[in-house]
């Protein structure tokens, strides 16, 4: 959120002062992806803040004349009262098109928050809650519709990365209205009626776990990240870990105190004095509020994206108190990352799936550029570090049939002459204009935040890039050995597959609990066993499972059986 300050100028702008506050207003709508807060009333030059009410009305007569020629429109959030007179804040966002959805929803505000906390924090309840409309009866009622496995219904805890949607109108109210049986949520009718959709990100809890969430931080990324902390239980368990990893990864952060309607008053308190301490920390060195009316939402978003300040919300899941500030934080909420749609595009996979009568689809998000239907990309890498053309059949955006997507946004896309099998998590659909090169080594400047002994060259461990995830060893660092807190270079080597890496990525250097974060800064390009396989002057042989053949063929291997007397020496 950006806010616009000018005073008298929007009482009777002239032409000049007009076309200077339009090209102001588009700049900060597109600084905002789509939405901006404008403040009428406050004074840009330091003197008294606010507007009689005549004024007030001119100025806010002039602001809807702007939004009219940008499409957008024009949301009253609160009224206060200055020194000078009056003030006002509006909300001002990007109008949807009127045009087909299934064509244009792709333009709608979209954000993404990944839920994270420890185990039993009330994460996947509040999520029942906030996209069914529903309150909870206190064992677990609405976070039944949202569990995706047997195994997590039976024990009420989630273990993959789920996804829902929360749909805002154009005046601020939430639209998710479940089906008249009381089943699933339709996504289409949701995505067709709103002019914003959060997007929540449900990462596990429990320890055991871990990975997993790690993989819904990196590989989703999201745009906030919300913490979620039991009132009656406090900071316990996994709380800390999935605070660091945001904090890690520039990842701003809010926090939700749940259960508030079971917990006694004193310790409300203490858990509310501990959260206070622990993000004025040095190593988080937030700015704690907490929110507990209307204005103070409006200032938290306002000033959320800044980093440094942390909103603190206290809710019932039960009773409800509370629920509506945060569903009018999170309307609020205005992501921070501009994508360039000229850019050559890059997809990253995070799933795949073999549906019946479809075929191939793989979902992910899309970093950069522009795909769509029927483009010819270049998926990959595969074992052998090489790319094959594939191309888009279909697009899927929200469950919704789409032609195009954009940076930024999730998708799923319907391959074209290819199998399931041959595609995994981690891989990449890039432009040719990339030409991309796998790599097996990379060099990373890394942040160690806990490690029990040191760290030291052979060191294996599991790395997270993206959607990538996979053991990775240390190969040489600029130090001898690493402890807790040390910062080093550090050159490591992948054990399984060369992966598509570019410099500045971030990534989470993890064993068990989380060791290690830090940023690429060299990638080493994949050349040297492509020149061995064209230019070595023998023969070799290995054993490998029949499912390679096909891949060794379309490198340019010979593939043939060694004779008896061969087997065990390479022939020059």
């Amino acid at each position: 959120m950006c806010f616009l300050s000018c005073q008298l100028v929007l009482v009777s702008p002239t032409g000049e002062q007009y076309d200077c506050l339009l090209r102001h207003l588009r700049e900060r709508i597109d600084e905002g992806c789509g939405e901006t807060i404008y403040v009428v009333g406050m004074g840009s030059d330091g003197g008294d803040y606010g507007l009689d009410e005549k004024d007030m009305e001119a100025s806010v007569a002039t602001v809807r004349s702007l939004c009219e020629q940008i499409e957008a429109d024009l949301i009253f959030l609160r009224e206060r009262v200055d020194t000078g007179g009056k003030m006002r804040d509006y909300l001002i966002r990007r109008r949807v098109g009127e045009q087909d959805f299934l064509e244009v929803r792709y333009e709608e505000v979209s954000e993404r928050v990944a839920v994270v906390g420890n185990v039993d924090a009330g994460k996947s309840t509040l999520l029942g809650v906030l996209t069914h409309g529903e309150l909870d009866n206190g064992r677990g009622f609405a976070r039944q519709k949202l569990f995706r496995h047997k195994h997590e219904m039976e024990s009420g805890r989630t273990s993959s990365v789920g996804n829902d949607i929360l749909g805002f109108d154009q005046d601020g109210e939430v639209v998710n209205k479940p089906d008249s049986h009381g089943g699933g949520l339709d996504w289409t009718t949701i995505c067709e009626k709103s002019s914003k959709v959060i997007t929540f990100i449900d990462l596990a809890g429990h320890e055991k776990y871990l990975k997993t969430t790690v993989f819904g931080m990196t590989g989703h990324l999201p745009d906030f990240c919300m913490l979620m902390v039991g009132s009656n239980a406090g900071i316990i368990g996994m709380t800390k870990e999935h605070l660091g990893l945001a904090l890690a990864l520039n990842v701003p952060v809010f926090v939700v105190v749940t259960k508030i309607d079971m917990c006694p008053a004193n310790i409300l308190q203490e858990t509310l004095k501990l959260l206070q301490r622990l993000l004025k920390s040095p190593g988080c060195r937030k700015i704690p509020v907490l929110v507990q009316n209307k204005d103070d939402v409006i200032v938290t978003a306002s000033n959320f994206s800044s980093e440094r300040m942390c909103p603190i919300f206290q809710i019932s899941n039960v009773t409800g108190e509370n629920m509506e500030l945060l569903k009018m934080f999170l309307n609020l909420l205005s992501s921070r990352t501009t994508y360039n749609n000229d850019e050559p595009a890059e997809f990253q996979i995070d799933d795949t799936y073999s549906v019946p009568g479809v075929g191939t689809v793989v979902s992910g998000t899309t970093l950069r550029g522009l795909i769509r239907l029927n483009d010819t990309l270049l998926l990959g890498p595969d074992p052998l570090g090489t790319f094959i053309q594939i191309t888009v059949k279909s697009i899927h955006r929200k469950r919704m049939s789409v032609k195009e997507v954009r940076g930024g946004q999730t998708a799923s896309f319907a391959l074209k002459k290819i199998k399931r099998s041959s595609i995994r998590k981690g891989m990449v659909m890039v432009s040719p204009k990339l030409m991309p090169q796998a790599t097996w080594e990379f060099e990373a400047e890394i942040l160690v935040l806990h490690h029990p002994t040191t760290i030291s060259p052979r060191y294996q461990a599991m790395v997270h890039c993206g959607s990538i995830r996979q053991t990775a060893t240390i190969l040489t660092m600029n130090k001898d050995c690493l402890r807790t807190g040390d910062k080093a270079s550090v050159h490591f080597r992948f054990i399984k597959t060369p992966e598509y890496l570019h410099c500045d990525q971030k990534l989470v250097f993890r064993e068990g609990r989380t060791k290690a974060v830090g940023t690429i800064t060299k990638v080493t390009a994949y050349a040297v066993m492509m020149g061995i396989r064209h230019q070595s002057p023998f023969r070799f042989y290995v054993s490998l499972p029949s499912s390679f053949n096909h891949i060794l063929k379309n490198s340019g291997f010979s593939i043939s059986s060694p004779s008896s007397s061969s087997r065990l020496y390479p022939q020059y």
